[in-house]
């Protein structure tokens, strides 16, 4: 596909997607969240198996593009805020673990698409928040239902009420995100983590999430019948007889074999 808006590589089985529209500094209009969707929909599971969302620029991504929204109809707001559920709900489902790796800030759109990543490394002095209200809206890709299940309902209501943009040490604290890293070291720690991940077995971490969404908000009894469905399935991909002997042998295991 053509990249305008994006760009997608990858290397040693990571994939990495970065927003470049630095001089809007990454806002997410309808072409660039459709862009998003299509590498995702193009996405090789035999090839890839981690995924790295990064921005180019001074921020991550400052949210949704409000100068394109400005003048919307409640029709249309409504018909983009689907669009942003679906391509980050995809995000979400996707069986191989995602990074977001976070610099500059991280508001609006732009930390409801990192909430719709497995992991969220930050580099220090970011900022990030959901300031919709001040706007006069609400958030409106995930973020009213990502966020309190990331740091507790009371603090993720009063985050958005207020429109609260807080550090990102902060948001280590509150669990929002995994960790926080110097701003030099940030690439390299997301790859060094999307590297590692990569060396895992599929199957595993692909039942662990689904595993992990599902159960989540589920009584006991259906969370663990789905939990052993998915641990029989492992056995069924040949990475559980791999990861035990590799275990009774004293050895790495060797999931993938290129």
């Amino acid at each position: 596909m053509a990249e305008q808006w994006t760009n997608y590589r990858v290397e040693d089985h990571v994939a990495v997607l970065t927003l470049q529209r630095p001089q809007a500094l990454n806002a997410l209009s309808r072409e660039v969240l459709s862009e998003i969707g299509a590498h995702l929909a193009m996405l090789n599971l035999q090839e890839v198996r981690a995924l790295v969302i990064r921005g180019e620029g001074r921020v991550f991504c400052a949210g949704a593009d409000i100068a394109q929204m400005q003048h919307m109809t409640a029709v249309e707001a409504e018909s983009m805020a689907r669009l942003g559920q679906r391509v980050f709900q995809a995000i979400e489902q996707l069986p191989i673990p995602v990074i977001a790796l976070i610099h500059g800030g991280a508001f609006g759109g732009g930390l409801e698409l990192a909430l719709a990543c497995d992991f969220r490394i930050a580099a220090s002095g970011a900022v990030v928040g959901l300031p919709e209200v001040t706007l006069g809206v609400n958030p409106s890709f995930g973020g009213t239902y990502r966020l309190p299940r990331a740091i507790g309902f009371s603090r993720a209501l009063s985050m958005m009420l207020l429109g609260e943009r807080i550090p990102v040490e902060k948001a280590l604290e509150y669990g929002l995100v995994t960790e926080v890293v110097a701003p030099d070291e940030l690439e390299t720690r997301g790859m060094e983590l999307a590297r590692k991940l990569a060396g895992q077995s599929s199957a595993a971490m692909a039942a662990i999430k689904r595993s992990a969404h599902h159960g989540f908000g589920q009584d006991a009894g259906r969370a663990q019948a789905y939990e052993a469905a998915q641990f029989g399935l492992c056995f069924a991909s040949g990475d559980a007889r791999e990861g035990m002997a590799a275990f009774k042998e004293k050895r790495e295991a060797r999931f993938h074999k290129d």
